[in-house]
């Protein structure tokens, strides 16, 4: 019994010895870890440290950023001027291109560049009025419309427009009658459609035939087939025009209808000023739209000079020329 006790305290002694040096082993082991950890720590914390900036790093970092913004906007400044340089280049040619079409419109009207557009009008009004009781008449016969088709019309009405648009510019113009006009024809609604203002044009217009509104003594029928060549534009004289494009080319239609209402008749000098010329069709034609025919009677009035008159109006495309064109 003895022997059993004290053999169980020397197990339960030596039990309790080497928990004791476990449990100094494991302090050891958890001291020099714990150390590890701490010195861990401290080195993340010096590394922390490290990066952050100081005082003059944030200094440096806002300077640069500043730096970049005042390049940013010098950048932008520069190209603003030279967008602002092109512009005002371009607002100055304009500017000089339309002094130079303006100077051009000068020169060729002669009118002084101090006019405004409406007192341009106010001449214009004015002397196509003086025209209607001192100057030369001229009348478009529109009698023989109703044979006309819807594209003849429309050609007749583009040359009526053109003719009162040259009238206009012309020094000295001639006062324009339309007869045998009426409002509820074709050709007054075709008129309308293509003529911007056709209802305030500064002409007349009358559903009676010319050769009842004029004497008949005064009055001289142009047209091509007429034997007489016109010599000079009287202004005592009213001159007509027939309003006709005929497409199939009927001969003689007005001259015909001058001899009806025993009219006097004549024909622009092309054949005195004027040879035929060689073309791939081999085409000569003295027949010519009322506006060209105009041109030539107003270039004419204005310089007395026939030859130049005939080039105004008529194109190599009819096959005549000068006659000093060809010499």
């Amino acid at each position: 019994m003895d022997w059993k006790l004290e053999g169980t305290q020397k197990t339960e002694s030596c039990v309790l010895q080497e928990q004791e040096v476990t449990l100094e082993d494991t302090g050891e082991d958890g001291i020099s870890e714990s150390f590890q950890l701490l010195q861990i720590d401290v080195e993340c914390e010096h590394q922390e440290g490290e990066t952050l900036p100081t005082g003059r790093a944030v200094l440096c970092s806002v300077s640069a950023a500043s730096c970049l913004a005042m390049g940013f906007e010098k950048n932008v400044q520069r190209k603003q001027r030279h967008w602002e340089k092109i512009v005002a280049a371009k607002k100055s040619k304009r500017k000089q291109e339309k002094e130079r079409r303006k100077a051009n419109r000068v020169e060729n009207s002669g009118i002084c560049p101090q006019h405004s557009k409406r007192f341009l009008r106010s001449l214009t009004k004015e002397r196509l009025l003086e025209a209607k009781h001192s100057g030369p008449r001229l009348c478009i016969d529109l009698s023989m419309t109703h044979h006309m088709s819807k594209k003849e019309l429309s050609r007749l009405a583009g040359q009526i427009r053109r003719l009162y648009g040259s009238n206009k510019k012309a020094a000295r113009p001639f006062w324009i009658c339309l007869t045998g006009f009426t409002t509820d024809s074709p050709l007054y609604e075709e008129c309308l459609r293509m003529n911007d203002g056709f209802s305030s044009y500064l002409l007349d217009m009358t559903e009676e035939d010319c050769f009842t509104l004029f004497p008949v003594e005064t009055l001289v029928y142009l047209t091509p087939d007429s034997e007489h060549a016109l010599e000079d534009v009287d202004l005592n004289k009213v001159y007509i025009l027939g309003g006709l494009v005929d497409e199939s080319i009927r001969k003689k239609v007005t001259f015909q209808k001058a001899q009806e209402h025993s009219v006097k008749t004549a024909r622009l000098p092309i054949q005195e000023y004027m040879v035929r010329c060689q073309n791939g069709k081999n085409y000569h034609s003295e027949i010519l739209a009322i506006n060209q025919v105009f041109d030539i009677l107003s270039t004419y009035l204005e310089t007395q000079n026939w030859p130049e008159a005939l080039k105004k109006g008529v194109s190599s495309r009819k096959g005549y020329v000068l006659q000093n064109a060809v010499e």
